[in-house]
């Protein structure tokens, strides 16, 4: 793509985004997420580029408009496919294709790609250049800190740099290194040390470079401190633990001054959403396991939870099931509540 074309690129706010989660950052959970916060940036789960080319489109990339500002997550090595499936994903209105080069799993190594893909930057960069002459959105990176005994800054430099010259100029580094062989994808995400000083200092290296950061993030206080250095925060895990950690977010990242939205007021329209999802088709069953953790932390949560879990599972199951757990939460003082919990937990 020539600098003319890549200068009319629209660029995207990453100062918070969640994370790319296989099982979780479905539509469903993202229509959630969108209920809470109207900027923070959304990721699909990894769909692989094959089967973007050559499945059901709708059941991969289908997304609600009001998901937007929404990136899709490419796995895969191949340029030809991955431009293939990233011009796809851009005609399906995506706002970003970003390249998988961070998950650990065997079977993403067997296909050879995700975080082994760390060894073959000249790859990296051949895909991204491929990726980027196909589509008019931003091309980006996700990727680790290192590999197995790779894992010395000179090694993390040499990657930007070379993936940099293809073009690429958002990089989303999860500060742990991944470990290829003897952990699992859970124990990739907790034993290898957090180094975020590696990814402070690639900012310091290749300042026109975007420099987001992701692993071990739990609540905006942190994201808001890495943010003194950095251009973004990614929060994975703790975003589906305690999806409610959003809410405050508008307001404290993005300068959006808008109220913080209502708990029962979210909970009550995300049940529309899957009413109209399970008219169009869809078993909201998927999408009512999202909202199990939606009251995480306030009066009632304990009996929400076990309403849901008992009830979610059942073929029968309705969107109502959620109504019938909302009613088991009290809703005195929950406005306050909510607009004071984030400024106090680290006053």
């Amino acid at each position: 793509m020539n600098e003319s074309v890549s200068a009319m690129i629209p660029s995207l706010d990453r100062r918070l985004s969640v994370a790319p989660m296989m099982d979780y950052t479905t539509r469903d959970f993202r229509y959630l997420l969108r209920l809470i916060s109207r900027h923070t940036l959304l990721y699909t789960e990894m769909v692989v580029d094959r089967a973007v080319c050559d499945g059901d489109r709708e059941h991969l990339l289908g997304h609600d408009p009001a998901e937007h500002p929404l990136a899709l997550q490419l796995g895969g090595s191949d340029p030809g496919w991955l431009a293939q499936a990233a011009a796809v994903g851009a005609d399906q209105g995506h706002d970003e294709i970003n390249l998988n080069v961070g998950c650990p799993s065997d079977r993403v190594q067997s296909a050879t790609f995700g975080a082994c893909l760390m060894a073959e930057p000249e790859r990296v960069a051949e895909a991204v250049d491929a990726m980027r002459a196909r589509v008019a959105v931003p091309v980006t990176v996700k990727t680790r800190i290192g590999i197995d005994d790779r894992d010395d800054y000179d090694f993390l430099f040499r990657f930007v740099e070379q993936v940099r010259a293809a073009g690429c100029r958002t990089f989303i580094i999860h500060a742990r290194k991944a470990v290829l062989g003897g952990l699992t994808p859970k124990e990739n995400r907790d034993i290898p040390p957090l180094l975020y000083g590696r990814v402070y200092q690639l900012k310091y290296d290749f300042p026109d470079c975007e420099i987001v950061i992701n692993g071990g993030i739990n609540d905006l206080y942190e994201a808001g401190e890495h943010l003194h250095q950095l251009d973004g925060v990614m929060i994975g895990r703790e975003a589906c633990r305690n999806p409610w950690l959003l809410a405050d977010a508008d307001a404290r990242i993005f300068g959006d001054d808008r109220a913080v939205p209502d708990r029962h007021a979210v909970a009550e329209q995300f049940m529309d959403y899957l009413e109209a999802r399970r008219a169009a088709g869809a078993d909201p069953r998927h999408g009512l396991r999202h909202a199990m953790h939606l009251f995480q932390g306030r009066p009632g949560a304990r009996a929400f939870r076990r309403h849901l879990s008992d009830h979610i599972h059942r073929r029968d199951a309705t969107p109502r099931v959620l109504a019938d757990a909302l009613s088991l939460v009290p809703r005195d003082q929950d406005a306050y509540d909510e607009s004071t919990t984030a400024l106090d937990a680290h006053a």
